[in-house]
């Protein structure tokens, strides 16, 4: 780590400033261009320690920027991942108050629940396939808090991959019922449909994230418990929402899921 346990403490609370305080900055690495990985994920895991100590629990993980058109257009090379508190979880059809979000952004994903714990090294997607309970339609709202949404991938792990607001849904649906490769997404905002896609944009398979997320856990010693939702990340490129905007996801043999802006 090159990074002092004060510092990695000091860029957590302005990370968590910025979003209780809806405001944005530029991103951390302008000022820290010796952060490392491992200093990414230890500011991460301490904006984490912050939620929990004002009462949040653990709501989901998330993998993010594993969508091949997600990583050009945020120009990265590599998957992310993160977690989400239950103060981010809309319940379906619910609303989503622009006021307390920077610039927010929506992203189709197919959502799974385990029956089983994961852990790597060595996680793969036959393991990842039977250890879940079920999958279902999620849509994601990110909020960065970096300025224009312009980050490098360290900045964006460390502010927890732009974790923000989730809704899931539908009709949930055990995954040997469904190709998860080529099943497909429609996302409507506002009764028109504005993102296309199918399973397979997620680095070729959406269990695939499932069990990269598993693998980064294992190297630090965790595993991903049973009963455990996980948004396996975008499919499509994230699509700009303000408020009054209604967004639906349709996926094919799950139903679909909705929420609102206002």
């Amino acid at each position: 780590m090159a990074l002092t346990a004060d510092t990695i403490a000091a860029l957590a609370a302005h990370l968590d400033a910025c979003q209780t305080q809806v405001r944005d900055t530029p991103k951390i690495t302008d000022e820290h261009p010796e952060m490392d990985w491992q200093d990414a994920y230890a500011i991460q895991a301490e904006l984490l320690r912050l939620k929990l100590a004002r009462g949040r629990r653990v709501a989901g993980l998330k993998a993010g920027l594993t969508s091949f058109a997600k990583m050009r257009q945020m120009g990265v090379t590599s998957p992310v991942f993160g977690w989400m508190t239950d103060d981010y979880a809309v319940p379906e059809g619910g609303e989503v108050r622009t006021a307390e979000l920077i610039h927010p952004k929506v992203e189709p994903e197919i959502a799974f629940v385990l029956k089983k714990p994961l852990k790597g090294p060595g996680c793969h997607i036959a393991a990842v396939l039977e250890a879940t309970d079920f999958v279902l339609p999620g849509i994601e709202v990110i909020d960065s808090r970096y300025r224009d949404f312009k980050f490098d991938l360290k900045s964006v792990i460390a502010d927890n991959t732009s974790a923000a607001r989730f809704v899931v849904g539908g009709r949930p649906m055990r995954p040997e019922d469904c190709d998860l490769r080529t099943c497909g997404v429609v996302m409507e905002k506002n009764g028109v449909p504005v993102a296309f896609g199918a399973g397979a944009a997620v680095v070729g398979h959406p269990a695939t994230a499932i069990a990269m997320l598993a693998n980064h856990l294992g190297e630090r010693g965790q595993e991903i418990p049973a009963g455990t939702l996980i948004l396996s990340g975008g499919i499509t490129e994230a699509v700009a929402v303000e408020a009054g905007d209604s967004v639906r996801l349709h996926v094919q043999g799950m139903g679909s899921t909705s929420l609102r802006f206002i």
